[in-house]
């Protein structure tokens, strides 16, 4: 999508919410991506913008705005059978946006879609960021109580729940992570939330 409309003044930033440099490098190295390719270890991004899954994409305007709130978006179809998302619907809303054939969304339906942040959600940042703060510093058996009590307090935020797995020696990938989505999906969420069916 980057090399398509940079012509029209779109950048994409892709952002790797790794544990560092050494976690994202090689997906970054093979994909040889011509856009910036940030590494967030300390998930401010997720912070600032209330992401709680990847991937998830914001439209940012040339003035900074948000006009687009968070989203699931895949660059392709390969996983769809699992998650059900069509790569083409989003992409083709954004190719018309970048292209100036059709808007965002009006200001106070951007405003309306956005999730922001509870007293519980922050909260659960706080503790996985003093999580991360014990675990850089060897702190292991604190720092993950404080992963685990983030997890608690916000469960539905897979930054958190699946991002401190690799933190604790857990698999993120594996069937600790499986399982847990499944008991998630089990209970009546979804573990996706894209945005309205009427603004796709």
């Amino acid at each position: 999508m980057h090399e398509e409309l940079r012509g029209h003044g779109f950048t994409v930033i892709s952002v790797a919410e790794d544990r560092g440099a050494d976690d994202a490098r090689p997906w970054i190295e093979a994909a040889k991506p011509t856009h910036p390719s940030l590494i967030d270890p300390l998930h401010t991004v997720a912070d600032l913008y209330n992401m709680v899954n990847v991937p998830t994409v914001v439209w940012i305007d040339e003035r900074g705005r948000i006009v687009r709130p968070n989203d699931v978006a895949f660059g392709s179809d390969m996983f769809k059978a699992i998650h059900g998302i069509e790569a083409e619907k989003h992409k083709a809303a954004l190719r018309a946006w970048v292209r100036g054939e059709a808007q965002a969304l009006p200001p106070q339906r951007a405003r309306d879609l956005t999730r922001p942040p509870t007293e519980q959600d922050q909260l659960a940042r706080a503790e996985f960021g003093l999580g991360f703060w014990l675990h850089a510093r060897g702190y292991e058996e604190a720092a993950g109580r404080h992963l685990v009590r983030a997890g608690e307090l916000a469960p539905h935020d897979f930054t958190i729940r699946r991002g401190s797995m690799p933190i604790r020696g857990i698999n993120s990938m594996g069937p600790e992570f499986f399982k847990m989505a499944q008991e998630w999906a089990a209970q009546g969420h979804p573990y996706y939330l894209p945005l309205p069916e009427e603004e796709a």
